[in-house]
């Protein structure tokens, strides 16, 4: 197995991390049904629409 042959610092793995959070911010829209804040092309958390149909039930 590869073993690392320098420590990573603390820094470089964050700066990591957030590139990896990056995206999911940044690909949010809102729901035009009840207007809340949803990633795309997942159903909305609030009432269960996505493209027009009632996906999740939602209660």
């Amino acid at each position: 197995m590869a073993m690392p042959k320098h420590k990573k610092s603390k820094m470089r793995k964050r700066q990591r991390v957030a590139q990896l959070e990056k995206p999911i911010l940044a690909s949010t829209g809102t729901c035009p049904a009840c207007g809340a804040v949803v990633r795309s092309h997942r159903a909305c958390p609030k009432c269960g629409m996505y493209k027009g149909r009632k996906i999740l039930a939602v209660g």
